[in-house]
């Protein structure tokens, strides 16, 4: 491979012929993809496609947290430790690319916004299905949810679905019980379709764990890697109110809740509450 004149010569073994074999693009179904942003201002605002384009990336990167939380309970569930660990590091990276997704749309200024968000109508992020699979597969349930996606059958079947499962923490929770750890029984036999609600007896057991790491290490990091999660969640959830706030203020958000408000109260959620609360009993 040679470069002549500042051009760098296409190496023997690039295949350039296409017809009749898959490419990047097909193997991508780019064609789909790309052709998939349709702005709804008229004329087109030139900001509104960041706005698509941040939303339905936001969707993708929720599609595979969704397929990982589902891989993680799955793995607790057969007693497989280690490979769940490694789809919550997953879930935690991702996490984390949302997050600083964020800061793209900040390049969005209240006045760019006004200029195409009545033609959003009432469509809104307090309606991604896939969001909400997120929240009941780590615990934070709530059947009144479901009424958001009746006019969507699969969605509403899909969320159902998850509702009425046990989240990742009650297969880590189950796990613990089946290694010898005193779990109470009031805790596994728990109805899975209600939100979870603190369960103090559960602190000894992760005061035992946190006390002998060295006889408990994996369970012991599991832990950490839950707690690493909901700090992740939070830290998008803060982010999202920020860029709200930041972009209209306090007005009521395009799907009919309070905006900035609905979302503040978001942080108030909490997903593993004993693993911070065996933190005030642990150490001097």
């Amino acid at each position: 491979m040679s470069i002549k004149n500042g051009v760098r010569d296409l190496e023997d073994g690039v295949r350039t012929d296409f017809s009749s074999t898959m490419s990047y693009g097909s193997y991508l179904e780019l064609d789909v993809l790309l052709s998939a942003q349709h702005p709804k201002s008229t004329p087109p605002h030139h900001d509104e496609l960041l706005f698509i384009i941040q939303h339905q990336t936001s969707e993708l990167w929720l599609k595979l947290l969704v397929h990982e939380l589902l891989a993680a309970r799955g793995q607790l569930d057969a007693d497989q430790l280690s490979p769940a660990r490694k789809s919550l590091a997953r879930v935690k990276h991702i996490i984390r690319t949302l997050i600083e997704q964020w800061s793209v749309l900040t390049t969005l200024t209240p006045s760019e916004y006004a200029e195409f968000r009545g033609a959003l109508g009432s469509a809104s992020g307090f309606q991604s299905y896939q969001y909400r699979a997120v929240e009941f597969l780590l615990g934070n349930k709530n059947e009144q949810m479901l009424a958001v996606f009746e006019s969507d059958p699969a969605a509403h079947a899909m969320l159902s679905d998850i509702l009425h499962s046990h989240t990742v923490y009650d297969a880590f929770l189950r796990l613990l019980a089946r290694r010898g750890h005193d779990v109470p029984a009031e805790v596994l036999d728990r109805d899975v379709s209600a939100a979870w609600v603190e369960a103090p007896g559960l602190v000894p057991v992760f005061r035992a764990i946190y006390r002998d790491t060295a006889a408990h290490w994996e369970l012991y990091e599991t832990c950490e890697d839950l707690v690493d999660l909901e700090d992740a969640v939070q830290l998008w959830r803060f982010r999202h109110l920020q860029t709200v706030q930041r972009t209209i203020g306090h007005k009521r958000g395009t799907g009919g809740s309070t905006g900035v408000a609905f979302l503040r109260r978001a942080l108030e959620l909490t997903f593993f509450p004993e693993l911070i609360a065996v933190r005030t009993e642990l150490g001097g």
